[in-house]
């Protein structure tokens, strides 16, 4: 299996931290954010990665190399300005073969045992799975809800919102996701394909309770640092 770790952002809310170093090579634990999805990937037998680069992409790619170090091979998908998620997906799509792929963000810090969506079987009519995670202060108002077939679901509205949960930015995605969208395009961005697919019933969900953080801010990279350093 292959993974897609996404890593070239510009950073713009972790200014001045990322003025000259690109988010994904932000240290944490006295090591860059992306090392810990390297090595967790890894660890969970995913050992074939693409990493999509643009801003600053050449220090990334000077320190993963090809992978070797940590026992995966490492292929670079450059874009010569950032294309969104979904822009980025769709470039790198070459590169990530026929078969269902993990998607991560570079700049989560979580302990989700990758290892599961390895082993996770999609359903037949399921064009993805995504990892959900409990809101966080940052997103009270969350992002999406599970029906009871286990599908993705937008919240409602009123007393019958049902329960939201915020997307944790860890997915299994299958390529026709991206090769099947109709506003395909160069630039876009992945919650907007999301956003098709679901009222389709084409995307699972599961709820992830252990640890997990998005490291958006110079805030949340300090409280991260304290709490691993």
């Amino acid at each position: 299996m292959k993974a897609m770790v996404f890593a070239a952002g510009l950073g713009k809310r972790m200014m001045p931290l990322t003025k000259h170093t690109p988010k994904p090579m932000l240290r944490a634990g006295g090591k860059p954010l992306i090392e810990y999805h390297i090595e967790r990937l890894s660890e969970a037998g995913i050992t074939e990665l693409v990493i999509n680069v643009a801003y600053l992409g050449e220090k990334i790619k000077h320190f993963c190399g090809d992978g070797s170090r940590w026992g995966v091979s490492i292929a670079y998908s450059e874009e010569s300005r950032p294309l969104e998620t979904g822009g980025g997906l769709s470039r790198a799509l070459p590169l990530l073969g026929a078969e269902p792929f993990v998607v991560i963000n570079s700049d989560i810090w979580t302990d989700y045992p990758l290892q599961q969506l390895r082993a996770l079987p999609l359903r037949a009519a399921a064009l993805g799975h995504l990892v959900l995670v409990p809101n966080p202060s940052h997103n009270r108002g969350g992002d999406y809800s599970m029906d009871e077939d286990g599908f993705l679901s937008l919240p409602r509205g009123g007393a019958d919102a049902g329960v939201r949960h915020t997307f944790s930015g860890i997915s299994l995605i299958r390529p026709e996701m991206i090769q099947n969208y109709p506003r395909r395009r160069e630039v876009f961005r992945m919650v907007e394909m999301l956003n098709y697919y679901l009222p389709r019933r084409r995307l699972t969900a599961e709820v992830f309770t252990g640890t997990w953080r998005d490291i958006g801010s110079p805030e949340r990279l300090a409280a991260l640092e304290k709490d691993i350093g």
